[in-house]
């Protein structure tokens, strides 16, 4: 929603509500020199300043309230001769504010809303804060009109004007410092336990056991931030359980095949994009990491393959003659939005949210986010169905443009357009990557800069214990070695991090209460074929939205992902943990079978006679995935990511204690969790831009 063309004719706010006052100040100067034409003279003023709103049809409650009680004034004083109105025009006028301003508060709409409106683009004027701080400068005028009623009734004139007039002068600064001000103090009260700030002096001399900073798994958030201090000079240790590193971001290899165990499709690789601005960081090239995927969309008989966002939106609109214009409307609004998202992340390479813009931006920053970033911001305040239902009718291609909302986990209803903006509409703006090489290279490669750079990474080192002393991290314990430490970054789920690691006796109930009762994402079902055929001339990536299920075929992305004329490919379909019984059981084995026996027979459909030609073939379940990543229940994105959900802030209740991971701000997918790592980072560095 753009601001109006015309905006900058229009009166400031505040200034309005001065220009407002003036029949009063009028009318109160002469009636206190006993002339009664300043009755007359305020009732004019009074027309003037309604007129424009008669033509615009938007009235201010204000000039409303002052027309009518000047009305009544002239009609009650020159009329029927009643003094009234000139001998108590203080105590009388005031009142009448009072009750206008009470009344507006009644009736949910603050008069100084109608009057921020001036000041504010329409993508204010439906937020809650917007709202809520209008409520506030309404009820602070309505207390300034009730104490000049009083001071007239009570105090001699001329006392009456010099006490009057400093309430009112007041009540103006009030109505200009404290919408800047507001959101910035809201802010930080809700996150006041956690603006602790812990010192680091890097290069500092340094037991063989102590750090600076120690990494608690190495998911690409934690070697993102290892990454990042490391370059910048801190002795940083990363633990990792397996025997790996990567997380989700990994490979295997069986009988020359590599299979990723989770990634596939990475979007942030674009110009602006977070992955782009931490390998020029780092200096790491893009073209040895990532290469562009092809993909295409199975839907009702229907074959959708695109390159780029042209192509898809004409062929859409050939699909969908009707929608042609819809499909320009939208897609030109999340280009716009999207851009928006990322134009501030130059400074620190990500987009921040609201807490940290007013902390490291300033409050200013804060205010003005929505003026500057109108259309992200109108996105971050609907659903994804409610972006959809606001530019289609089709229902076809609401569920077409749905197809990547498995990278979210969540339903359209319950997904924030926001995050399907940046985690789904991506990919058709800017495409998504394939990790050349297989998803462990790009986990080896954040490893190497680490060790490279003075770091440490330890693989096979289970943390047991994060240790805590009078509410600070003071270190980790990993088997029989302690590690100290005054900052710990926690690349673990939430709810292991503090229910296993920190442990109840070092966090309140009320805050374990609430992670314990944050839901899980889905996770799915992979099941990884090695074949005997050359499936180059198919796309990388087959997404069937009738089935339900996704192909990749690894190895037409990176052809060193299988042996020569043979092909790695992984089939991908969403699964409920609660669905598999225990590992190892029976029935677990019978359920994993049937399964892969379900999923072979459906990618028959795109890939005919696939079942002869598998020479290898294994499969992973949520049950394996919470075995070797130790997320709970297997989920891919951590918690649950629609919005129900908040999750935790990224600093905890532990002073020094960390969550750089998909289990805090921006969520699940790699774009969001290198997000997640470079904030970390920054923080620990106190947003120091040349740090290090």
């Amino acid at each position: 929603m753009a601001e109006n063309k015309h905006t900058s004719l229009k009166i400031p706010g505040v200034l309005y509500i001065l220009i407002s006052y003036i029949p009063w100040m009028v009318y109160w100067v002469m009636s206190g020199m006993g002339n009664s034409s300043g009755i007359a003279i305020a009732l004019a003023i009074s027309v003037i300043l309604i007129i424009p709103q008669i033509l615009h049809k938007n009235f201010n409650l204000m000039d409303l309230s002052s027309i009518i009680y000047f009305s009544v004034a002239s009609l009650s004083t020159y009329l029927f001769r009643i003094n009234a109105f000139i001998e108590n025009s203080g105590s009388l006028g005031y009142s009448v504010l009072f009750i206008m301003a009470l009344f507006s508060l009644l009736i949910k709409q603050p008069f100084t809303f109608q009057v921020a409106k001036k000041d504010f683009p329409e993508v204010y004027w439906k937020d809650k804060s917007f709202l809520l701080i209008n409520n506030i400068i309404t009820a602070f005028w309505m207390l300034i009109f009730f104490a000049n009623a009083l001071i007239y009734y009570f105090v001699q004139y001329p006392t009456t004007v010099i006490l009057t007039n400093i309430f009112i002068a007041f009540g103006t600064a009030f109505s200009i410092i404290f919408p800047m001000k507001a959101p910035a103090y809201y802010v930080s009260q809700a996150l006041k336990r956690h603006e602790w700030q812990i010192d680091v002096t890097p290069q500092t001399s340094k037991g063989s056991d102590e750090f600076d900073v120690i990494i608690v798994g190495s998911g690409i958030a934690g070697l993102t931030c290892a990454a990042l201090l490391s370059k910048r000079d801190y002795k940083v240790l990363v633990l990792e359980q397996h025997f790996q590193v990567g997380g989700y971001c990994s490979s295997f290899e069986r009988k020359g095949f590599v299979f990723n165990t989770g990634v596939e499709d990475i979007s942030g690789l674009w110009e602006k994009g977070p992955l782009t601005y931490l390998l020029r960081e780092l200096g790491l090239p893009k073209e040895d990491l990532f290469v562009r995927n092809s993909t295409i969309y199975l839907y009702k008989g229907m074959e959708i393959r695109a390159d780029d966002l042209e192509e898809l939106t004409q062929i859409l609109a050939n699909m969908f003659p009707l929608e042609e214009q819809h499909l320009l409307a939208f897609f030109d609004d999340a280009q716009k939005a999207y851009a928006e998202c990322y134009q501030d992340g130059d400074k620190y390479g990500t987009p921040l949210p609201a807490e940290l813009i007013a902390k490291v931006l300033g409050s200013t920053e804060l205010v003005n986010y929505p003026r500057n970033h109108p259309h992200f911001y109108d996105w971050m305040n609907k659903t994804y169905q409610q972006k959809l239902d606001e530019y289609f009718e089709n229902d076809d291609l609401k569920a077409l443009l749905c197809a990547l909302l498995g990278y979210v986990g969540a339903e359209p209803d319950k997904t924030n357009a926001s995050s399907a903006l940046t985690a789904c509409v991506a990919y058709y703006l800017h495409g998504g990557y394939f990790p050349k090489g297989g998803a462990q290279n790009f986990a080896n490669a954040l490893r190497d800069f680490v060790e490279t750079h003075g770091g440490k990474v330890l693989t096979n080192h289970k943390v047991d214990k994060i240790l805590v002393e009078n509410g600070k991290a003071i270190g980790v314990r990993a088997g029989q070695e302690i590690f100290k430490t005054s900052i710990v970054v926690a690349n673990a789920n939430a709810k292991t991090t503090f229910l296993e690691l920190v442990g109840k006796d070092n966090l309140d109930k009320a805050f374990m209460e609430n992670i314990q009762t944050l839901k899980m994402s889905p996770s799915a079902f992979m099941l990884f074929l090695g074949v005997d055929m050359d499936l180059s001339r198919y796309p990388t990536l087959i997404k069937d939205l009738d089935e339900g299920y996704e192909i990749v075929i690894n190895s037409n992305a990176a052809p060193t992902l299988a042996p020569a004329l043979k092909s790695s490919l992984t089939i991908i379909a969403n699964a409920v943990y609660q669905d598999f019984p225990e590992r190892n059981t029976e029935a677990y084995i019978t359920k994993k079978k049937e399964q892969a026996e379900l999923l072979v027979h459906q990618a028959e459909k795109s890939i005919p006679e696939l079942s002869s030609h598998v020479v290898f073939q294994d499969a992973a379940t949520p049950k394996t995935f919470e075995r070797y990543t130790l997320m709970p229940e297997g989920a891919l994105y951590s918690f649950d990511q629609s919005t129900d959900v908040k999750r935790p802030y990224f600093k905890t209740p532990i002073e020094g204690l960390y969550l750089a991971s998909a289990s805090t701000f921006p969520g699940g997918g790699v774009e969001a969790v290198v997000i997640s790592g470079f904030i970390c980072a920054n923080d620990i560095c106190q947003w120091q831009l040349n740090a290090g």
